[in-house]
């Protein structure tokens, strides 16, 4: 029997059972609700493993948590002691704690990295994010590659079928693994509705209040049967909310987060605070002097004082670092956030509101899924200090929709599923490192081969060595593979985790013979660049040198493609003042991107520069390479802090 203290805390039992199956090297899978200390279990690993001499590995599914952690485990454990390794950034990439995206770790295992023979333990932190249609794959591959000597701890709110979800680890890896579960809150959650006419309350009395048929349908003066009525103001529920603070209020769109803020702001209903003006006033001094004019900036300096804020990802990092600062501290009563806050932040309030349970994801829009409600909602309630956490939703009753509204607020209902796929860069290296016989047996150990074989049996398990060798086969006659071997460009290819035939057919064939490194710098930026229908460009290049890149894409059958987006001209405009070493706040005049996205491109187009110089074999574009990248980071400066 372990300890029942670790770290001045008395652990409750569910932590207890996850420490006991570590100490017998078995994998665990703890389902747990939202701040009732799963991360302790994960302390305890880093603890042992430190003073084993064995390295750890912890992946966010987010760099902003991968941020938020290495801050946090070098408090925790010694700078020394704690590597960092995202796309753009690398820390003490040989430290025995290394905190790194789950998309670094799966390419670290699929490519039979060196450091891995000296991991034990790794970290999947929200290990729910399989669930993700883009990215959930990563996690999986992670899994189904990891050598046989690592163990897992993989961390999540409830997840349904965490047993099924165990036992497919444990089928694939031939060790235990224990399912831990924990149903109960700390502080239990108490779900509330806020309606135009009655405020807040609950479900019921919304429903029986939308079925009264307004008076003059009665009267026959008008054929509709619902009465036209205002939609809630979040100002009137902040009133509401004034003894019930502070508040997260979730908003799906980062333009209303600040939109919102401002509402609040005129209104001023918490009064104003000098001493957070002092502390925006120091944070900024080491903040490059142009950061003050952007309007993120201007209208903080407002609301902040106000002890009303908002963050989201397209803010400058030092602007959400100043807000989680003042929100730990108290100073903040209403916060408007996107979901991203509610990914591993540890950040509780007292009330969690919701703007609406529907969100755009990409496509369409959408109810949000059991799992994202109750990850969000999960952040009311402060342990120690509420007895309840209050969770309010915004409610428009002419969309009212009561079955879909209970069933989303009841339970977490939403299962692990499997979004297994084969990639390139997949495809190559299980040729390049493994026989047939083992590829064969990897292509049926994906979570969702596990679920059908268990429920339908082997003959349904097919397509994905039917994918394996339909790609395969395109890989040949395309130059990659010769003879079930890897040529030039297929090892090129193998080391490349997005775009792989673009990115190949670009920089490992003769493509860019004779271009400069502005040419260099443009096609980089055209690989990285995610267009949005928001993105609107005020400027477009008008460089001569676009002709040459342009003609040879029109004259290859590939890259063609690329250029069916129109956006060379567009692209090349961002990356010109970099280029041409002005400041990052001139990029910020091309288009209407948020600060944050535009560090985010830069910072994808020095991780797509980092691929290709692992790739690459050609020492003088080597170092090219390196200097495209140093004047990246030279033109971010200040802008890009942890």
């Amino acid at each position: 029997m372990p300890t029942l203290h670790f770290k001045n805390f008395v652990l409750d039992r569910f932590q207890v059972d996850a420490i006991e199956a570590i100490d017998r090297n078995f994998s665990v899978v703890v389902s747990a609700p939202t701040g009732c200390g799963k991360t302790l279990i994960a302390d305890y690993i880093i603890d042992m493993e430190l003073k084993r001499g064995k390295n750890v590995v912890y992946t966010a599914p987010i760099k902003a948590l991968s941020n938020q952690k290495y801050k946090d485990f070098c408090k925790d454990y010694g700078k020394e002691n704690i590597g960092l390794v995202t796309g753009d950034t690398v820390i003490n990439s040989r430290a025995p704690i290394l905190i790194m995206t789950t998309e670094i770790y799966r390419n670290m295992v699929i490519a039979n990295d060196e450091q891995i023979k000296h991991i034990s333990y790794v970290i999947f932190d929200e290990v729910h994010f399989i669930n993700d249609i883009e990215r959930g794959h990563v996690w999986e591959e992670s899994i189904i590659f990891s050598p046989e000597h690592v163990r897992f701890l993989c961390l999540s709110a409830t997840i349904p079928n965490a047993h099924e979800f165990a036992n497919w680890i444990q089928a694939i890896k031939k060790h235990e693994v224990k399912t831990v579960y924990h149903d109960t809150r700390v502080v239990p959650l108490v779900h509330k509705f806020y309606d135009t006419d009655l405020g807040i309350a609950t479900l019921k009395e919304i429903n029986d209040l939308a079925n009264i048929p307004d008076y003059n349908y009665i009267r026959g003066k008008q054929h509709h049967r619902k009465p036209k009525i205002a939609p809630p103001s979040h100002i009137n529920l902040m009133r509401e909310l004034a003894e019930n603070v502070p508040c997260l209020y979730f908003v799906f769109s980062r333009a209303d987060t600040q939109k919102k803020a401002a509402e609040l702001s005129k209104h001023n209903p918490y009064g104003y605070n000098p001493k957070v003006g002092e502390m925006i006033r120091e944070k900024l001094t080491t903040a490059p002097p142009q950061v003050s004019d952007l309007n993120s900036t201007r209208l903080l300096r407002e609301c902040l004082p106000k002890q009303i804020g908002f963050h989201h990802a397209g803010l400058l990092p030092v602007l959400k670092d100043l807000v989680e600062d003042l929100f730990g501290l108290g100073l903040i009563k209403t916060l408007y956030t996107t979901e991203t806050f509610a990914v591993g932040i540890n950040m509780p309030a007292k009330t969690v509101c919701f703007e609406s349970l529907r969100k755009f994801d990409g496509h369409g829009f959408r109810f949000l899924n059991t799992k994202e409600y109750f990850q969000i909602a999960g952040r009311a309630g402060r342990r120690g200090i509420d007895k309840t956490g209050l969770v309010v939703t915004m409610i428009y009753r002419p969309s009212f929709d009561l079955k879909a509204i209970r069933r989303l607020t009841t339970k977490d209902t939403e299962p692990i599923r499997s979004q297994f796929r084969l990639s390139i860069n997949t495809v190559l290296n299980l040729i390049d490192l493994h026989s047939q016989q083992e590829i064969d047996i990897i292509l049926t150990q994906s979570f969702l081969s596990f679920q059908i074989m268990a429920k339908q049996g082997k003959r349904k398990i097919h397509s994905l060595k039917d994918q394996f060798v339909n790609k395969a086969r395109i890989l040949e006659k395309r130059g990659y593979i010769i003879d079930g071997a890897l040529t030039e460009k297929g090892k090129f290819a193998s080391k490349i985790y997005s775009d792989e035939i673009y990115t190949t057919e670009i920089f490992q064939t003769d493509f860019i013979q004779g271009l400069d490194d502005y040419s260099i710098m443009v096609l980089f930026a055209l690989l990285a660049f995610e267009e949005k229908e928001s993105t609107e460009f005020r400027i477009k290049s008008g460089d001569r040198r676009l002709e040459t890149i342009r003609k040879r894409m029109l004259n290859h059958t590939d890259l063609r493609r690329l250029l069916e987006r129109d956006i060379l001209n567009k692209v090349a405009a961002l990356v010109e003042p970099c280029i041409n070493r002005k400041s990052f706040f001139d990029a910020l005049e091309v288009a209407n991107l948020l600060e944050g996205d535009l560090i985010r491109y830069f910072s994808q187009i020095i991780d797509r520069i980092g691929q290709v110089r692992r790739a690459s074999t050609d020492y003088d574009f080597l170092n090219r390479l390196d200097a495209l990248e140093q004047r990246i980071r030279d033109f971010l400066g200040d802008v890009m802090i942890l």
